[in-house]
């Protein structure tokens, strides 16, 4: 599962190992008729799986790596970011999970120098795992398949273009501008959460839009979009994973996408 080829191949070995580990959580959770469900202070849905598979991680990691620091949804992290941590996201698409549709995955990112270098988007009820780490390519693995490197797209028009994200909630005041983009776009799509982003990975979409997003949410996705061949900024064209929303795209369509919805 793992490219060797490359400075990070240690710890993305170990990420590996993090997401068979929360497959094996996630899947047995997934359609469970007995699956805990509660709400998180920010008014959003929680189930057993999301912590126990946290709570999994987090072992590992101390085991393997007592020094690491790690960031979660569940758990949290430091507001003092050290030099390295893990960005764990144990299930993206909580909602999608809780109503038994198979589009979420667990995401894994490492944070070096305030650089994102692994990323593993581990999805076992699509039978797809991605990753991705620093000078390292990106590649992704159908039903435990040996890797095969992904590419984003070479389409260079808006005109021509296939943009997907996951709803219209959040946009506030840049909302109309967006629904006007849309009509130009050749073809719009809501496959929402991490899949939008990792389909701009493999060249399948064009551009994937999010605007209300948090680090974990996009860590893991970032370093794979960008070994892609990618670009991956917040709305104001800041790179990174560090803002409060994220565009991931193939490069060519990254400042016409940014100056239409300004």
């Amino acid at each position: 599962m793992v490219n060797q080829s490359n400075s990070y191949a240690a710890d993305l070995a170990l990420a590996h190992k993090l997401a068979d580990a929360a497959d094996l959580i996630t899947l047995d959770r997934f359609n469970a008729l007995d699956l805990v469900i509660t709400t998180k202070p920010d008014n959003t849905p929680v189930t057993d799986a999301d912590k126990a598979t946290e709570e999994k991680i987090r072992n590992l990691i101390k085991l393997a790596h007592p020094n690491d620091h790690v960031i979660g949804e569940e758990f949290g992290g430091s507001d003092a970011k050290p030099d390295r941590y893990w960005v764990i996201d144990p299930i993206d698409g909580t909602k999608n999970f809780m109503r038994g549709i198979p589009t979420w995955a667990t995401l894994i990112g490492l944070v070096e120098a305030g650089e994102v270098v692994v990323g593993v988007v581990s999805a076992p009820a699509l039978f797809r795992r991605w990753h991705g780490s620093k000078n390292g390519g990106a590649f992704l693995s159908v039903n435990n398949s040996t890797p095969t490197k992904i590419e984003v797209s070479k389409v260079a028009k808006l005109d021509d273009a296939s943009i997907s994200f996951s709803d219209l909630t959040g946009w506030n005041q840049q909302r109309e501008k967006f629904l006007a983009l849309l009509d130009k776009i050749w073809r719009m799509r809501a496959y929402g959460d991490f899949w939008s982003h990792m389909l701009v990975a493999e060249g399948a979409v064009d551009i994937a839009v999010e605007p209300k997003l948090a680090l974990w949410d996009m860590a893991a996705l970032e370093v794979i979009v960008r070994e892609a061949g990618g670009a991956f900024t917040s709305f104001d064209g800041t790179p990174g994973v560090f803002g409060t929303n994220a565009i991931s795209s193939n490069g060519l369509l990254h400042q016409q996408f940014l100056g239409s919805i300004k």
